[in-house]
């Protein structure tokens, strides 16, 4: 009876599901399920390692409440000290008003950062920070207890698998208490062995209810990551809406502050800025830099030998480019540095955004260079001067006719018509640069003649393009210097017993007197007398297409 125990034993233990072999817990799961498993561990290194990367992006304390967490913020620190700020200056200055908004505008965008982090917090942090350190983790437990529970069955199995070698053994010897305790033992065994087995089946159907699990929730996961974006797009928008409300309102209030008549100095910068812009901006007719620069050159600067081809010292024109920028009339320290002057009239019109006589007429004006004929070439000019914008127009014709004059004194300065284009040309007119290539660029080495060529025609037929004479104080801006050892600057004409001595100009601090007839009965620059309205306009017979632009 013993014997045949002993040999079903033996054969149980021979079965293939029983071996002494050591299985692994990936070999109790089904193909599906080994897929979903691989994915555990990367998807728990990827939640810990952008949540604990987000977490640091935070710029507020993590978990604070609203209130504490705004005072924290560096952007509310930057509102405080604009607050300080404008506190001292005067509250209708532009600056101090800018700072204001600018106290206000910080102090929304720090409270739209903390709504933006706190909702960070409660939407990604916590959600990954569950993920990466309960969720997964229970998984990857479980699966470790499985594994455990596999090896503890492997070395059941092993020790059964040798218990019944003995005690088949112990029975081929005979009967005895030998055989009897190695039965028992192989009873005490193989209910170990089922208790274990037990266990694992139990594990491992709870190890794949959590995968079953974690692959059901996977596209949950996969939302706190897309919620990342749509929080931060949300954060982005609200921020942009109050940055675009505010610079609109500061911008309407900037508007009003600043200067509308021609006397008062503008608050912004007026080189680099469109001539329309520019004039626009000032109500005035004639550009301020161009007028002021012609108005000192008129003074002290007629007979200066290579004006605008001279170069001037760099620290004295940088100080006058930034006090013709800034509007400022203390211009009685550049009269005697003609050369100075001469180049912040070169500056402002190469840094036109686009040139005096423009883009759109470039060609025109090439072509005009090509004719021989005189008479062919002075109607060819008066057409495309009428083509001109009306601000572009006013501009050339003001600077010509000062260019003509200049060229009047050619046997001293030596500036002739031809030299003057030489060194001005290029700044009244350039091609439109689209590219960089080599051909392009000879090709604009070409064309610079061309526009010498005609700049120079211009100033030649100056009268016949452009009759009548110029006010060249138009604004009524500029009058003779106080001082009276100016008068020892050169003249432009002879002056009459009645007209001051001509000098360097500065701009007044009294109202314009641009409209007050009484007020201008007298010139501030000698030798010239205003134009009617009729010589004001372009020469050429204006037709429906040349009003249009006007």
């Amino acid at each position: 009876m013993m014997k045949r125990q002993f040999h079903r034993m033996r054969q149980q233990l021979s079965h293939p599901s029983l071996t002494s072999r050591a299985q692994e817990a990936t070999e109790l799961l089904p193909e599906d399920l080994l897929q979903i498993e691989q994915r555990i561990e990367p998807a728990k290194r990827a939640a810990h390692s952008v949540s604990k990367r987000l977490q640091a992006c935070l710029q507020g304390q993590c978990g604070s409440e609203m209130d504490k967490r705004v005072k924290k913020l560096p952007l509310m620190a930057l509102s405080m000290a604009m607050a300080e700020s404008f506190k001292e200056l005067d509250t209708e200055s532009s600056l101090g008003k800018a700072l204001e908004m600018g106290c206000c505008i910080q102090s929304s965008l720090a409270k739209i950062l903390a709504e933006f982090e706190i909702a960070l917090e409660h939407d990604v942090l916590q959600p990954l920070n569950k993920l990466s350190e309960e969720e997964l983790p229970i998984i990857l437990k479980r699966k470790k207890t499985l594994q455990k529970l596999i090896s503890d069955w492997n070395t059941i199995k092993s020790r059964l698998n040798q218990a019944a070698k003995s005690s088949s053994n112990s029975t081929g010897t005979g009967a005895g208490p030998g055989a009897s305790s190695a039965a028992n033992k192989l009873e005490i065994l193989k209910e170990e062995e089922e208790e274990v087995k037990r266990k694992v089946e139990q594990c491992k159907d709870e190890y794949m209810a959590d995968l079953y699990h974690f692959s059901t929730k996977e596209d949950s996961y996969a939302s706190y990551f897309i919620k990342l974006l749509e929080i931060q797009a949300q954060y982005h928008r609200q921020s942009l809406g109050s940055l675009d409300s505010a610079l609109a309102e500061l911008k309407e209030s900037h508007s009003q502050t600043e200067p509308s008549s021609p006397a008062a100095p503008s608050v912004v910068g007026h080189y680099g800025v469109s001539l329309q812009t520019h004039l626009r901006s000032l109500g005035r007719e004639i550009a301020l830099p161009i007028e002021a620069c012609v108005m000192m050159l008129l003074a002290s600067g007629m007979k200066e030998e290579g004006l605008f081809r001279l170069a001037a010292g760099a620290s004295v024109l940088r100080k006058l480019k930034s006090s013709l920028a800034s509007g400022s009339n203390a211009l009685q320290e550049f009269y005697s540095d003609p050369h100075a002057v001469a180049g912040a009239l070169k500056s402002y019109l190469r840094e036109l955004p686009q040139p005096l006589m423009t883009f759109e007429l470039y060609n025109q004006w090439v072509q005009v260079a090509s004719l021989k004929d005189v008479d062919s070439r002075v109607q060819s000019l008066q057409d495309t001067c009428s083509r001109l914008p009306q601000e572009s127009y006013n501009n050339l014709r003001y600077l010509i006719k000062f260019l003509a004059k200049l060229a009047e004194h050619q046997e001293v300065n030596k500036m002739t018509p031809s030299n003057i284009a030489i060194v001005l040309g290029p700044n009244l007119l350039w091609p439109e640069q689209s590219t960089g290539d080599p051909v392009q660029l000879d090709l604009a080495s070409v064309s610079s003649i061309q526009v010498v060529n005609v700049v120079e025609a211009l100033i030649q037929k100056a009268d016949v393009l452009f009759p009548g004479e110029v006010d060249f104080n138009v604004s009524g801006m500029f009058t003779p210097p106080v001082n009276s050892g100016l008068g020892e600057a050169t003249p432009v004409e002879e002056l009459s017993p009645e007209s001051p001595l001509a000098g360097t100009p500065t701009l007044t601090d009294g109202e314009d007197t641009s409209k007050d007839p009484e007020a201008r009965s007298q010139p501030a620059s000698p030798g010239v007398t205003r134009l009617s309205p009729e010589a004001a306009g372009p020469p050429a017979p204006q037709t429906t297409e040349d009003t249009a632009h006007k």
